[in-house]
C-alpha cells in the first residue's frame, strides 16, 4: 500500500474511532429500553408491545455494529432466528420466539461492555491524534495568538519560543504513528464485537440450513419452470411443425397417382417445415445447454454471447481452467440475462464483461455506461439472477446511481476441474 493509501486509511480509521465514541453512548439507554420491556412483558397489552419495540431497538444497534464491522473489513451475518410464521406480536409464540432466540440475548450483553471497549479505545484513538494535530499546529497558533499562546503552554508546555519549532517534528512523528496504529486499534473493536454479534456455531449452522432450504426451493422452482417452458416450445414449435409435415405427407400420399405435380409440390412444403422443425429443436437445446459452452467453455461463450449484441462489449478472462458443467452453465445464462437487460432497459453505448478467479471465488461483474437506476426489487431478471446463482450458494451485488454507470457484480465460491492447456 502506498504512503498517501496508508494516511488515508489511517484517516478513515480515526473517524471511525470518533463515529464508535457518539454510537458508544447509545448502548447504555438501549440497554436500559431492553430490561424495562423484559420486566414489562408480563403485563396483558402494554408489555409485548413494549418488548416488541426494545427488541427492535436492540437489534438495530446490533446491526448498525454489523455494518461498521462489514465496511471494516470484517462482515459479521445477522445470526437471528426466523419469526414463526403467523406469529402476532404479543402472542405466546412471539414472545417465546423472542425470549428463545440466543443471538438477541447476546446483542444485549454486549452492550454494556461494547460501549466500553468503543469509547475507551476511540478515546485513545482520537486523544493521541488530536495531541499531534495540536503539536504540528503550535506554531501557526503561535504566529496567529503571539506570545500570549506560550504563557498558558496549553496540552503542549512550551517554555520559549525555541521549544515550539521543535513541536513540529514531534507532533508530526505522533501524529503519523497515531494514524498507523488506529487502523489496528479499530481491528481490535471490531474483533470484539464479532464475539457476541457473529452467530455462534449452532446459529451458522441454523442460518446455513435455512438459506439451503431457500435456495433448494428456488431451485425446484426453476427447474420446474424451464421444464414447462421446454414443454411450451416442444408444443409450440417443433411439435406442431412436425404434425403439419406429417399432414402433408399424407396429402401427397394420395396425390401421387393423381397429381404427382402437387404431390411433389406438398413434399417440398413438407421438406421445407422439417427444416424449421430441425431448427426449433436446435434453438431450444441451444436454450438448455449452448453447445458452444462445452466446445469453448465459459469465456468463449460469453464472448460469442457478446458478438451478437447490438452493444460493442468487451469481454476480459482470467480463468486459467473449466468449470463444473452446472456451475459453467448457471453463469453463462446469468451473465446473458445481465446482458439482456443492459440491451433492453440502460441505452448504453459500450459494455464489459470481466471473469476472473482467485481464494476459490469465481467473480463475474457485468457493466455498462447505461442510463442507470437498475433495481433488483422492480423486475424480474434481476431477482431470476439471484435465484439462480443462489443454488450455487452464489451472491450477486448491483451498483447503479441514476446516470449510471451500472455493474452488476456475482460471486460464487468453486474450484477450477482442470487447467486450461
Amino acid at each position: 500500500m502506498t504512503l498517501r493509501g496508508r494516511v488515508r486509511t489511517g484517516v478513515r480509521a480515526v473517524v471511525d474511532a470518533l463515529f464508535a465514541i457518539g454510537l458508544a453512548l447509545l448502548n447504555p439507554p438501549v440497554l436500559a429500553l431492553w430490561l424495562a420491556g423484559l420486566l414489562l412483558s408480563p403485563v396483558p397489552v402494554l408489555g409485548p408491545e413494549f418488548l416488541a419495540v426494545a427488541t427492535t431497538v436492540v437489534r438495530w444497534r446490533a446491526d448498525l455494529e454489523r455494518h461498521i464491522s462489514t465496511r471494516a473489513g470484517a462482515p459479521i451475518p445477522r445470526p437471528y432466528l426466523p419469526a414463526p410464521p403467523d406469529a402476532e406480536v404479543g402472542s405466546g409464540r412471539w414472545l417465546r420466539w423472542i425470549i428463545t432466540d440466543p443471538a438477541t440475548w447476546r446483542d444485549a450483553v454486549w452492550l454494556l461492555p461494547g460501549a466500553l471497549v468503543a469509547a475507551g479505545l476511540g478515546l485513545l484513538v482520537v486523544t493521541i491524534t488530536a495531541y499531534g494535530l495540536l503539536g504540528v499546529a503550535l506554531v501557526p497558533l503561535w504566529l496567529f495568538l503571539g506570545d500570549v499562546w506560550f504563557g498558558y503552554g496549553l496540552f503542549w508546555p512550551t517554555a520559549n519560543r525555541a521549544e515550539g519549532w521543535l513541536a513540529l517534528p514531534q507532533g508530526l512523528v505522533i501524529l503519523g504513528a497515531a494514524l498507523a496504529v488506529a487502523p489496528l486499534v479499530r481491528s481490535v473493536h471490531v474483533r470484539f464485537a464479532r464475539l457476541f454479534l457473529a452467530p455462534t456455531r449452532s446459529a451458522g449452522l441454523r442460518l446455513r440450513v435455512a438459506h439451503l432450504t431457500v435456495t433448494r426451493a428456488d431451485a425446484i422452482d426453476a427447474q420446474a419452470a424451464e421444464l414447462r417452458r421446454i414443454e411450451r416450445d416442444l408444443h409450440d414449435g417443433a411439435q406442431a411443425r412436425m404434425v403439419a409435415v406429417g399432414m402433408t405427407i399424407g396429402l401427397a400420399e394420395r396425390l401421387v397417382r393423381r397429381d404427382p405435380a402437387a404431390a411433389l409440390k406438398l413434399l417440398a412444403e413438407a421438406r421445407a417445415a422439417s427444416t424449421s422443425a430441425l431448427v426449433d429443436l436446435r434453438h431450444l437445446v441451444r436454450g438448455i445447454h449452448p453447445p458452444v459452452l462445452a466446445e469453448r467453455g465459459l469465456e468463449g461463450a460469453v464472448q460469442a454471447l457478446a458478438m451478437h449484441l447490438p452493444v460493442r462489449t468487451a469481454v476480459t478472462s482470467r480463468l486459467p481452467g473449466r468449470l463444473d458443467t452446472p456451475l459453467e452453465s448457471a453463469v453463462y445464462f446469468a451473465v446473458a440475462e445481465a446482458l439482456a437487460n443492459m440491451s433492453r432497459h440502460s441505452h448504453a453505448r459500450a459494455a464489459w464483461v470481466s471473469l476472473s478467479h482467485a481464494d476459490g471465488v469465481l467473480t463475474v461483474e457485468v457493466g455498462d455506461d447505461g442510463d442507470g437506476g437498475a433495481d433488483p426489487g422492480r423486475g424480474t431478471g434481476l431477482r431470476g439472477i439471484e435465484r439462480r446463482l443462489g443454488a450455487f450458494d452464489g451472491t450477486m451485488a448491483v451498483s447503479s446511481p441514476p446516470g449510471g454507470p451500472t455493474v452488476v457484480t456475482m460471486e460464487l465460491p468453486c474450484a477450477l476441474s482442470s487447467p486450461r492447456t
